[in-house]
C-alpha cells in the first residue's frame, strides 16, 4: 500500500472564507421602548449592572413564564444579545424557546412591564403570567 502523504489536501484547495462558520441568528431583538427601559434600569441601579438576564422557568397555568433580572456579569454559557445599545444575556436553556422573540416595554395607568412577542408561543393563560412555548424550528 502506498503512503497518503502525497495526497492533495481537500481543505487546502478551498478558499479560506468558505471555512468560516455560518453566522448565528440573533436570539432576540428589542423595541426602542424596551431598550430605553433597560438603559433606565441599568443607569439607576445601586450596583454595577451590565444589562438584563432573560430566561424561562417552569410553572404557572400554561407551564412556563419569562424571567427578567439584573445581570451583573456575563456567564460563560450566556447568549449575549446586543441591540440598540443595550445588552441582554439569555439563559442557554431558553435560547431555542426565545429565537425570533421581540422584547417590548409597555406602560399604562395600571401596569408597566416587559412584553415578549414570541413566535414560538403556543398558548397563554388567562391571567397573562405564563405561556406555553415550543422550541423554534431551526
Amino acid at each position: 500500500m502506498g503512503s497518503m502523504t502525497n495526497a492533495p489536501s481537500i481543505a487546502a484547495d478551498r478558499p479560506k472564507d468558505k471555512l468560516k462558520p455560518r453566522p448565528r441568528p440573533q436570539v432576540m431583538k428589542l423595541t426602542e421602548a424596551a431598550a430605553q427601559r433597560v438603559r433606565e434600569l441599568t443607569g439607576r441601579a445601586d450596583s454595577e449592572i451590565i444589562g438584563l438576564r432573560v430566561g424561562l422557568k417552569n410553572g404557572g397555568c400554561a407551564g412556563q413564564s419569562y424571567t427578567v433580572e439584573y445581570a451583573h456579569d456575563i456567564r460563560p454559557t450566556d447568549e449575549v444579545v446586543e441591540d440598540k445599545g443595550v445588552k441582554i444575556m439569555v439563559d442557554p436553556k431558553a435560547v431555542l424557546f426565545l429565537l425570533g422573540t421581540e422584547m417590548d416595554y409597555q406602560a399604562d395607568k395600571m401596569q408597566a412591564q416587559f412584553v415578549f412577542n414570541n413566535p414560538n408561543q403556543i398558548s397563554a393563560c388567562g391571567c397573562g403570567e405564563s405561556v406555553q412555548l415550543k422550541p423554534a424550528e431551526v
